[in-house]
């Protein structure tokens, strides 16, 4: 689980939208845009806010 100091300043790097924590079941522990539209992956506790890894949802 991310620190909610941590999520207050993460945003989606495409959409500039705050990011949530969700465990989505086809892809385990993931961030996701306020819009729900979008998800990055969380490895080891590590979000990856990368471009060429967001999952369009």
């Amino acid at each position: 689980m991310l620190s909610k100091e941590l999520l207050e300043i993460l945003c989606c790097p495409l959409t500039k939208q705050l990011l949530h924590e969700a465990n989505l079941e086809k892809y385990g522990e993931v961030l996701l845009t306020a819009d729900e539209k979008t998800a990055y992956p969380i490895r080891n506790g590590i979000p990856v806010l990368l471009k060429e890894e967001a999952i369009a949802l």
